[in-house]
């Protein structure tokens, strides 16, 4: 049986695990992300982690023979190359992420975005399993998704697909004027519904400064306060808006919502399914809403996808 491992290299934490070609994972492993070092300090740390994986799976018997990666930033997946990425890892942009872990490792390696990586590995083993299509959606510190068809993310002409958080939302407002968001934009949906944008929304009217970030706000709307209630379901609004009209441009056979504010509770699920809901066409109404299952692991799995299939 072909073994190899799979990485998940986010903004603070890079996870890795040797996976099996019948998607069992043998063990895990993971360090801290070195963002503030740049690129080829990140790969060096990378490339260790793997290979401590690789001696302790050839210790057992399982010969590691190639390596996926997810990873943060907008990715060239035919280059292996970071095209872009944010100031949550200085340095990572334009990053040779295949030759460089190859180079390191002299095993073949293949890497894509983390959030398609993580969709992959849902629509395979996860709340997608047996789907020939799945929309997956993200929101937590940000907002993310990937469509995946026939076990393929659409990744885009520029690599850039799958960034559903940045289209207009009519809710990313305050007072007339579109709240900036992250990408530097605004009035996009990723302004109004993921988690930091509840916590800057709850303290823009006025809630109290005591409550530090957006665990804080969701344990006050439990408690009653109106405010916070509001500003959620204000946020869950938006997020079921955006999804809901993403089903109607992609049908696809089941939605996968995953991230932080999807496992904050029914909350903010509820009010986001009844508004996706809201903006079905009629022949897109059962369409399954469901919650990721897999946690971390998931990108883990979808990293591993990529090398597995080939």
């Amino acid at each position: 049986m072909r073994h190899v491992v799979g990485v998940d290299l986010g903004g603070t934490k890079t996870a890795a695990g040797v996976v099996a070609e019948d998607g069992s994972v043998l063990f895990t492993d993971q360090i801290p992300t070195l963002n503030r070092d740049g690129g080829e300090a990140i790969l060096d740390a990378t490339a260790a982690l793997v290979r401590s994986l690789v001696e302790r799976a050839a210790a057992q018997g399982a010969m590691v023979d190639a390596v996926g990666v997810g990873s943060a930033g907008v990715i060239n997946a035919t280059e292996g190359t970071v095209i872009s990425a944010t100031d949550a890892i200085l340095g990572w942009t334009g990053t040779h992420i295949t030759a460089g872990l190859t180079q390191r490792l002299g095993l073949p390696c293949a890497v894509v975005n983390d959030v398609h990586a993580h969709a992959l590995g849902e629509a395979a083993q996860g709340a997608g399993a047996g789907k020939d299509s799945v929309l997956m959606t993200a929101f937590g510190t940000g907002v993310g998704g990937s469509f995946v068809l026939n076990g393929q993310p659409l990744l885009g002409h520029h690599f850039v697909g799958g960034h559903v958080g940045h289209f207009a939302s009519p809710y990313a407002v305050d007072r007339g004027a579109p709240l900036p968001c992250s990408c530097g934009h605004a009035g996009h949906v990723e302004a109004i519904a993921s988690g930091p944008a509840i916590h800057a929304a709850y303290l823009r009217a006025g809630g109290s400064a005591a409550l530090a970030d957006t665990k804080a706000v969701f344990a006050s709307a439990r408690a009653g306060d109106d405010l916070a209630l509001q500003v959620i379901a204000t946020a869950a609004a938006a997020a079921g808006q955006a999804v809901g009209g993403l089903i109607n441009i992609l049908d696809p056979a089941v939605v996968v919502v995953s991230g932080g504010l999807a496992d904050a509770g029914d909350l903010w699920w509820d009010a986001m399914v009844s508004a996706l809901r809201a903006e079905l066409l009629a022949p897109l109404a059962s369409v399954p809403v469901v919650r990721a299952a897999l946690g971390n692991t998931a990108a883990v799995l979808g990293a591993a996808s990529l090398v597995l299939a080939h």
